[in-house]
């Protein structure tokens, strides 16, 4: 019964090889669409300095890998937006904190039955 099990599995999963063949094909030529980033070009000649510095994907315009915002947002500005992004993070945790609950609750030891659950916690018996 296994045997026959197995072999209908094998079957289902592509055992006699013709699901995995055309899998495998299809895959590889990827549906005639070629490379997901382009063609891959070997460097002939030395490569730039900075060469990491932009993400050519092979489309007519490369793009730089850091954004240029440091024309754009001032020293004093960045440092704004940190001190109010800090200061609200700041002020949630503070809130969280003042409006605790379970710190308001004073504590009560729990009781357990039977005699404080001594002799199960390793105590003698009486």
């Amino acid at each position: 019964m296994a045997g026959r099990l197995g072999n209908m599995a094998s079957r289902i999963m592509g055992g006699n090889g013709v699901v995995c063949r055309s899998a495998a094909s299809s895959l590889r030529l990827r549906s005639g669409m070629g490379l997901p980033v382009g063609k891959h070009l070997v460097p002939d000649k030395p490569v730039p300095v900075n060469d990491e510095l932009v993400w050519d994907n092979g489309t007519p315009y490369p793009e730089p890998c850091i954004d240029r915002i440091a024309d754009t947002v001032g020293k004093y500005e960045a440092l704004a937006w940190l001190c109010g992004g800090l200061s609200f993070f700041a002020s949630l945790g503070l809130l969280a904190v003042w409006n605790d609950k379970a710190s308001k609750t004073p504590f009560t030891p729990k009781v357990y039955p039977y005699d404080n659950l001594r002799v199960e916690l390793g105590g003698e018996p009486n």
